[in-house]
């Protein structure tokens, strides 16, 4: 099937409540809901930088106010100010606390403050341009202007002026070290952090002791944080430092069981014959990275950022397999389970909610077909099947007058909001992607079974998905995958990312839902282009999950800290803490859930697992008893790497309390699978992504799943072959 990004429009529906915009056979309003609060009328971006708004991005409050909250690009943290751009190094004061990694302040002084001769107050800082983790924010004012440019793990900012030149103003009188005021190039410390100042060929300075005017008729100029005050070190920065960054891209291949992602940089060369840049990877990517690197590094909240030299880098990734379904050898007891399929078939189903909670129910409903289906039960997954149908189509229709549920567009911001909304989704464009992956996930399971059932209704599916990751870089109505970060390799849940620490993000797990969701719609219905994107995108998030919220490797957290995860990533600190409870379950168990067949991914690094379990076990109030908080998700989380233990806590406790989006059926599943099958084994790969590789006592277990028409052979780098007939499950399976 060819992919399709357009929305269907046959006709327009025209009334006083705005337009109904037809999609297949849904449709979503133009008009806004009274449920929802209105969006900003002002974008802070340059006339020229058209089409649809990015939200949900490191840098974001560029856009959404007047100059910027704290930006954390990383090794450097920048702030907008009407004296210009603020700059620090928040890499070089990290504190541990109790519950936090923070780094140093960034703040309107900064170290330095980068100016204009001409203009003392710029009326605002607007974005000019932006690439896939770069940004240019301009500052204008009566012919005068300066664009500075800076990006994730640049040490370098990059600095154009019209109608005057540099200005730099220091928190403290600057240490000389390197250079004079007839040299073009300085080597300055302040506040003990170092940087190189970089004026155009035969250009000179002035001083007056906490400023440095650089006095150059030509337009360029840039600086860059050393890593030390080595005057080599300087040197080799001077070799890039006219090298100005006009564009970065990030481009994938899913190769087998592997994936490579490339790093590019676009140059404009202002002076000097030297290429490239100096570039500074955050763990998940020298980990993985093939390109060779230098020795220099910086300090961050993610851990050491090694420096890399060119035109840009790669990165090679295993891909972690995904199922739509746990294997029906992980049913323990087909009675039990299918007495508790029918108690959820037999409850009477909610209301509609706000597009949060409307998606935790179609999460549940969506897990449960998997699950009957395993059971070999159609009769209750049809009805399962039937309500997430019911209740999808209703969303997806929207008519005059109609308030709630249903999907409306802003054309201004280039977003979709569904009302009723929640926790921001309306007026700060918060948590899209964790709300929409329920739903895609949802109709992905429709889609497995009734490929008619997606092609009527697959228009406003691919609404969703374009909205909070759109595949394609010219879209007319969206950004280019909304909120995730190509560099740090993970999303953003704020829409304006309107903080002192930056952007955050608390629920990793609910964002590789969305991923995993995407995944499997496009598999479903034959869109490589989705299925593709929802991989890496899931793979890629899965491996900042590991260093930056868990730290599986013990490489990336101070050593000084003492928490064995974090609930919240911000662009200025890591918390152990939630949006909503200190609960030490919750802290936990928000990047955990909605448990599904993909969380098994949680289950690559069972030391881990045990660590941050044994430590769940000595602090949690509720001690070993699991019947308080949210016990379950403890107990489950467990399961990946002791799965025994997990039986016997639920074989004694068949009735235990839940959390809201989980069942005892897909508990009890859950546990079965991995006490049957075994641990996860991360070890092997398989040229299909739609499988795992499970091991007990030295046994290994492949199971796949096959989306396409026809039998398939999927080979495992173990040297396992798993014939798998069309549209089925198999598994190599032999016996407890």
């Amino acid at each position: 099937m060819k992919p399709i990004y357009a929305v269907i429009f046959c006709f327009a529906l025209s009334s006083a409540f705005g337009e109904i915009i037809p999609a297949g056979a849904g449709s979503y309003t133009t008009a806004r809901p009274t449920t929802c609060a209105a969006l900003p009328t002002a974008i802070f971006k340059s006339p020229a930088l058209r089409g649809p708004t990015v939200t949900g991005q490191w840098w974001s409050s560029l856009l959404w106010q007047k100059y910027s909250n704290n930006l954390f690009p990383h090794p450097l943290g920048v702030v907008c100010t009407s004296g210009g751009l603020a700059v620090s190094y928040p890499g070089a004061a990290i504190v541990a606390a109790d519950n936090a990694i923070m780094g140093g302040a960034v703040t309107a002084d900064g170290d330095f403050r980068i100016g204009h001769s001409a203009v003392a107050d710029f009326p605002a800082a607007v974005c000019a341009g932006y690439s896939d983790w770069f940004v240019t924010a301009e500052f204008a004012l009566a012919g005068a202007s300066l664009r500075t440019s800076f990006g994730h793990g640049s040490p370098y900012v990059y600095c154009i002026y019209q109608g005057g030149g540099p200005l730099l103003s220091f928190s403290e009188i600057p240490r000389i070290w390197s250079g004079g005021m007839k040299d073009a190039v300085l080597g300055v410390t302040v506040r003990g952090n170092h940087y190189g100042l970089f004026g155009a060929a035969g250009s000179s300075w002035k001083s007056d002791g906490k400023t440095l005017a650089n006095i150059s008729a030509k337009p360029y100029f840039s600086i860059a944080l050393l890593p030390d005050a080595n005057p080599e070190t300087l040197a080799k920065f001077k070799q890039h430092a006219y090298n100005h960054v006009t564009g970065t891209r990030q481009d994938y291949h899913l190769d087998g069981g592997t994936m490579r992602t490339s790093y590019h940089f676009d140059f404009k060369t202002w002076e000097g014959s030297e290429n490239g840049t100096l570039f500074a990877l955050y763990p998940h990517q020298w980990k993985y990275a093939t390109t060779k690197l230098t020795q220099l590094h910086y300090a961050s909240v993610r851990g050491r950022m090694i420096v890399g030299e060119g035109d840009g880098f790669e990165t090679v990734t295993p891909i972690q397999g995904i199922l739509p379904t746990l294997p029906p050898q992980g049913i323990r007891d087909r009675g039990l389970l299918l007495r508790d399929l029918q108690d959820e078939a037999d409850r009477t189903p909610p209301e509609f909610a706000d597009t949060y909670w409307e998606g935790k129910y179609l999460g549940r409903l969506a897990s449960l077909s998997g699950i009957a289906d395993a059971a070999d039960a159609p009769e209750l997954r049809q009805r399962f099947t039937n309500e997430i149908k019911r209740r999808l189509e209703n969303w997806f229709t929207a008519s005059p007058a109609e308030i709630s549920p249903l999907f409306y567009y802003n054309k201004k911001w280039g977003a979709l909001i569904g009302s009723k909304p929640s926790y921001g989704s309306d007026k700060s464009l918060n948590d899209h992607h964790f709300h929409y992956g329920y739903f895609i996930r949802a109709a992905a399971e429709i889609a497995r079974h009734d490929p008619a059932w997606a092609e009527k209704w697959g228009p406003m599916v691919k609404l969703l998905i374009r909205d909070i990751a759109s595949p394609d870089r010219d879209d007319a109505l969206f950004p280019h995958i909304r909120c995730f970060d190509k560099y740090a390799g993970h999303s953003w849940a704020s829409g304006d990312a309107d903080f002192a620490d930056g952007n955050n993000q608390e629920s990793s797990s609910e964002s590789m839902n969305a991923w995993y969701g995407m995944a499997l719609w496009g598999a479903a219905t034959g869109d490589d282009v989705i299925r593709d994107t929802g991989i890496f995108l899931y793979n890629t998030e899965r491996t900042a999950v590991e260093e930056y919220w868990f730290d599986v490797s013990g490489t990336n957290f101070p050593k000084e800290f003492p928490q064995v995860a974090l609930g919240m990533i911000w662009g200025g600190k890591g918390a152990f803490a939630t949006w909503f409870s200190g609960d030490i379950d919750c802290i936990h168990g928000i990047n955990w859930l909605p448990f599904t067949p993909a969380s098994l991914s949680m289950g690559r690094h069972p030391d881990y697992v045990k660590t941050n379990y044994d430590r769940i076990v000595a602090k949690r109030p509720g001690g070993t008893g699991f019947n308080t908080g949210w016990g379950d998700l403890v107990v489950m989380f467990g399961a990946l790497e002791n799965p025994g233990r997990a039986a016997a806590y639920l074989d004694a406790h068949p009735q235990c309390k839940l959390e809201g989006g989980n069942t005892h059926a897909f508990m009890d599943h859950w546990i079965g699978t991995l006490v049957r099958l075994g641990t996860v084994d991360s070890s092997v790969s398989a040229d299909l992504p739609f499988s795992q590789t499970f091991t007990k006592n030295g046994r290994k277990t492949h199971v796949a799943y096959n989306f396409s028409a026809a039998p398939v052979t999927v080979r495992f780098s173990d040297g396992a072959h798993l014939q798998v007939p069309a549209g089925k499950m198999a598994a190599d399976f032999a016996g407890e």
